[in-house]
């Protein structure tokens, strides 16, 4: 087939990712600057819009910043960045009247704003819509932005590299930057360059890297790995955060149940309807996620059973169906009333608390790239996030990278430029090829779960590092001679992400946080680094 030519686009800042950071961060820029957003599927097809439960924030008269930040290091298990907690939370209630401004509205009760209470928050302060929160957030953001006359919106636009200095300059040099970055218009089947000073990469997480995961499926670390192949450090992945409670069910395996429930007294038994949490920690099923993680899953082996249940049944009818009604009808269609029904719930990769390492700015390694949400490591979650403290993190680095970027801006001028086509090939793909990526797919996830979950060994480790690296190189042959197609782009990088996971999981030689090793030891204060990195080998 004959290729399109490469199109070309210039804009002053370019925002890849269309989740709560991706939409804030662009509404505060265009009111200065003209905007592309970049959306890889439907502009409401992310992370943001799956979140259930809610955003933590200090609002209730009875809990006190100091409350808020305690959790959050208890959480992080010493390996939060101190100074970054205490300004995230601090700048919370502010974060919080801004969303409100922008069309957010929050539940209300009799006194005030509805508050649920999470796992590992010593008081009630997540602010919630009904059960939909992030899907709220994000309709809310969604229109301002497609309103606004400065933002450009470009969906179904896959990224496939950062373009940086050193792409355009024939002789290398020590300084780099980044300049844009380069897509794959899967609709129109061409390669499109998108140029700015500065780049905002805001494009969530890794979860499809396993087996089981809450995340939306288009969740493979794209930012993460065009990042690192830039030359960007990327720090803490053995940080993957198991949520406790996603469904067990054979034909939906992403359907979260959020731990409000758990918050409004939802118990976790086994199939004898015996709670079994408060054996591994006193606050039972209201532990931090890691610890009930694991304790789910060494009940499951101890019993032999394929899953655990959630049991709020004595909360009744009425008030499951008002306080959280997506769920129930969720269940409901998949065979499960929650009023009369134990739902059968296991573990999942839910967040990942590691990612590109950022300064207290969204700042990466690289001049002109920032980064904020699910893709970065701000410092903010340490070993294990706080629940619901992940919005709240979204909203306030998407606000910190603005701020610095208005006030910089001129910092990050370049002339506008034209160059740089990827050496890859467009055609039509054959069915053999898109059989062989759904294998590699499908054993990157299995060799991810077995050998690198909730509970991971050193022997395993090797073993996931070998394979994955063989199948590294394979899908480095199969990119390089082969068409480029979406999901090629994806398992490309999530085999990045997975190899940089065991990577920083086999560099930790402590357990803390969500990286449980049976060989090592629990980490004691000072132990372990605050950021354990992978750095970039030389280009």
């Amino acid at each position: 087939m004959v290729n399109k030519p490469t199109h070309t686009l210039n804009t002053d800042v370019l925002v890849i990712g269309t989740g709560v950071a991706g939409l804030s961060f662009a509404l505060k820029m265009a009111s200065h600057k003209k905007v592309i957003m970049i959306a890889k599927s439907q502009l409401d097809h992310t992370n943001t819009a799956m979140a259930q439960g809610g955003i933590a924030s200090v609002i209730a008269t009875e809990d006190h910043f100091e409350n808020h930040v305690r959790d959050t290091l208890v959480a992080g298990a010493g390996l939060c960045n101190s100074e970054i907690v205490e300004k995230v939370v601090q700048d919370g209630p502010r974060l919080i009247s801004e969303l409100e401004n922008w069309g957010v509205r929050f539940d209300q009760n009799s006194i005030g704003k509805d508050l649920n209470r999470e796992g590992g928050h010593s008081h009630r302060r997540i602010l919630h819509v009904q059960d939909h929160t992030g899907l709220a957030i994000q309709q809310a953001l969604m229109q301002k932005a497609q309103a606004h006359g400065n933002i450009e919106i470009l969906t179904y636009h896959i990224g496939l590299d950062l373009i940086t200095q050193h792409q355009l300059l024939p002789l290398k040099t020590e300084f780099d930057r980044c300049l844009g970055a380069q897509f794959l218009d899967i609709k129109e089947h061409q390669f499109v360059n998108i140029f700015s000073p500065l780049t905002f990469l805001a494009t969530g997480g890794a979860g499809k890297a396993f087996l089981y995961t809450s995340n939306w499926e288009g969740a493979t670390g794209d930012g993460i790995a065009m990042a690192y192949r830039a030359g960007c450090r990327i720090a803490n992945m053995e940080f993957t955060q198991f949520h406790p409670t996603c469904l067990f069910h054979r034909e939906a395996r992403n359907v979260l149940i959020s731990e409000a429930l758990r918050g409004d007294g939802a118990e976790l038994v086994n199939r004898h309807a015996q709670n079994f949490t408060y054996e591994y920690h006193p606050d039972g099923p209201l532990a931090p996620r890691d610890i009930v993680a694991r304790a789910m899953d060494a009940e499951m082996k101890k019993t032999g059973a394929e899953c655990v249940y959630l049991d709020i049944r004595h909360r009744g009818l009425k008030f499951i169906q008002s306080k959280y009604p997506f769920i129930f009808e969720r269940c409901l269609k998949l065979g499960y009333d929650l009023s009369q029904d134990l739902l059968p719930v296991v573990p999942a990769a839910h967040y990942l608390c590691g990612g590109i390492l950022t300064n207290e700015h969204g700042q990466t390694d690289l001049m002109g790239l920032f980064a904020a949400g699910e893709c970065a490591n701000t410092g903010l979650h340490g070993a294990n996030r706080l629940a619901s403290n992940s919005l709240l993190e979204c909203l306030a680095f998407a606000d910190y990278a603005a701020q610095y970027s208005k006030a910089h801006f001129d910092f990050y001028s370049v002339p506008k430029v034209q160059g740089v086509t990827p050496h890859l090939r467009l055609k039509k793909e054959s069915a053999d090829e898109l059989i062989l990526i759904n294998h590699l797919w499908n054993e990157i996830r299995t060799c991810m779960w077995n050998y690198v979950g909730i509970v991971r060994s050193d022997k395993r480790l090797k073993k996931a590092m070998t394979r994955i690296s063989n199948i590294e190189l394979e899908i480095h042959e199969y990119y390089k001679d082969f068409q480029v197609h979406p999901d090629i782009i994806e398992l490309r990088n999530l085999a990045k992400v997975a190899r940089l996971t065991v990577q920083c999981a086999l560099q930790r030689r402590h357990s803390v946080g969500t990286h449980y090793n049976v060989d090592s030891p629990p980490a004691k204060q000072g132990d372990e680094p605050l950021a354990n990195i992978c750095s970039p080998s030389p280009q």
